[in-house]
């Protein structure tokens, strides 16, 4: 299975079941498709047998040599694993779904509570459709008891201080990041934590303890003044812009520019989000991730269908805009954006993505675990909670099987092992179950795959 597609002056095609990615010259580009029908029709994998059989078809625009010629460069790739690579994952697809999974991370849900009200988020000013609230120690212990409980053999576990607004909780997150240094010794475990904050309680004291603790900060900002304001304001009115960007930029710098993320959303207000990551780089920021709104089609912010055209076109905008930013010595790495495409995920997450409700977990501020954040109040994804642990472990196992071969509109995707399925909640909320996809999301996240890999081909010139 082949994807081709032309972005930037570039003939691209990516080799879907190996991740092999060749630029290539026009005839070969023209020849490789048909090459690909020929052999699935049962033509032998020789030039003279493609010669015949192309004689039949509409052939480039080229000499006789030249299709020879690329003909034998294609045959080349094919008998190197380089080019009409099998797909070699399926076939395990039974064993992986008999796998046995542990849980390696707990997004702690530590304060039901914010004090920002972002116009299109899910957790409605931090409530998750229930009560406010904020977690205490001793739920935050038994959290962290379960998840090196349920850890198995696995050493490097990940805890995400989450919310609401976590820093309205400060105190235990402090005091459970001592208790989770206290467990790794004797567990032989070793924990990464990471937060995610509005900023607007960021102080010194805070952001001294963050740099010393946690791996990852993730810092919440839409892009310019007059973005951010609209969507993320106080529950007054008035604009979160002013009183978070001093801070952000000091954390950035004490941070060295790494173990970090401003991370926005885009909405159909600014669909030119492009001149959002601009701004967030001209600020100093190099660690930058934007990301599309998923919202209710009612809503006159949500995104729609007729926008993915202008959307696709703002992404390969905003790709240009990271190249020359790279070439002038001002690299931003755009979280969407970045593709390994030597190594990369794992098999299972490249099948199967984040873990949710198998090997990552929510938990609520009263102790009771769902599949992940977003699932979080809906009571019919309610696993158990932290005294009695999962409860419900025929959640557990129906997300255990989703992966990009039980979802009919992966199968023939060119991005599944890079979306690895997309997000389970995403589209369960919008179809009703967590084996389709949501289809605008997907439509994106192949052009971000396509810029992506772009990306790699200008670089490795």
């Amino acid at each position: 299975m082949i994807h081709q597609y032309r972005n930037n002056g570039y003939n691209i095609v990516l080799d879907v079941n190996s991740g092999v990615v060749h630029v290539v010259d026009d005839i070969v580009y023209d020849l490789m498709k048909k090459v690909e029908g020929l052999l699935e029709s049962g033509v032998a994998a020789e030039s003279s047998a493609l010669l015949a059989a192309l004689s039949h078809m509409n052939k480039p625009n080229a000499a006789d040599e030249e299709i020879a010629e690329a003909l034998e460069e294609i045959l080349y790739l094919k008998e190197n694993e380089l080019l009409y690579v099998p797909d070699i994952y399926e076939q395990y697809i039974g064993d992986f779904k008999k796998r046995e999974t542990v849980v390696k991370a707990l997004c702690l849900h530590i304060a039901h509570d914010c004090n920002l009200a972002c116009k299109y988020c899910f957790a409605e000013e931090g409530e998750y459709h229930g009560r406010r609230a904020l977690m205490s120690f001793e739920t935050g212990k038994k959290a962290l008891d379960f998840l090196v409980a349920n850890s198995g053999n696995r050493i490097n576990l990940e805890v995400d201080f989450f919310g609401g607004e976590p820093l309205m909780n400060w105190k235990v997150v402090k005091e459970l990041v001592a208790y989770g240094r206290s467990l790794e010794e004797p567990n032989h475990k070793k924990f990464r934590f990471t937060l995610t904050t509005n900023g607007v309680l960021l102080n010194d004291e805070i952001m001294e303890f963050a740099n010393k603790e946690m791996s990852n900060v993730v810092l919440s900002i839409d892009g310019r003044k007059s973005t951010n304001d609209k969507m993320r304001p106080h529950r007054g009115g008035q604009g979160s812009y002013e009183e978070i960007v001093p801070k952000f930029k000091k954390l950035a710098e004490s941070r060295e520019q790494m173990n970090y993320y401003v991370r926005g959303t885009f909405t159909r207000h600014n669909q030119d989000f492009a001149a959002d990551v601009a701004h967030l780089a001209d600020l100093g920021f190099e660690q930058i991730s934007v990301e599309p709104v998923v919202a209710k089609p009612e809503e006159d912010y949500a995104l729609r269908e007729e926008d993915l055209e202008k959307l696709c076109a703002e992404y390969d905008k905003l790709a240009l805009e990271l190249l020359e930013r790279r070439k002038k010595g001002k690299p931003v790495n755009f979280f969407h954006f970045m593709v390994d495409l030597e190594g990369g995920p794992c098999v299972a997450k490249r099948l199967s993505g984040c873990g949710s409700g198998t090997e990552y977990l929510a938990v609520t501020p009263w102790g009771d675990l769902y599949p992940c954040h977003q699932f979080v109040g809906q009571e019919e994804f309610l696993m158990g909670n932290v005294d009695e642990g999962v409860l419900r472990t025929d959640i557990r196992d129906e997300f255990k099987t989703c992966s990009v071969y039980s979802k009919d509109k992966c199968k023939e995707c060119f991005a599944k092992f890079y979306c690895s399925g997309g997000c389970a909640a995403n589209s369960y909320n919008f179809k009703g179950d967590i084996n389709d996809v949501y289809d605008l999301g997907c439509e994106l996240q192949r052009k971000r795959v396509e810029c992506a890999i772009m990306i790699k081909a200008a670089l490795a010139e």
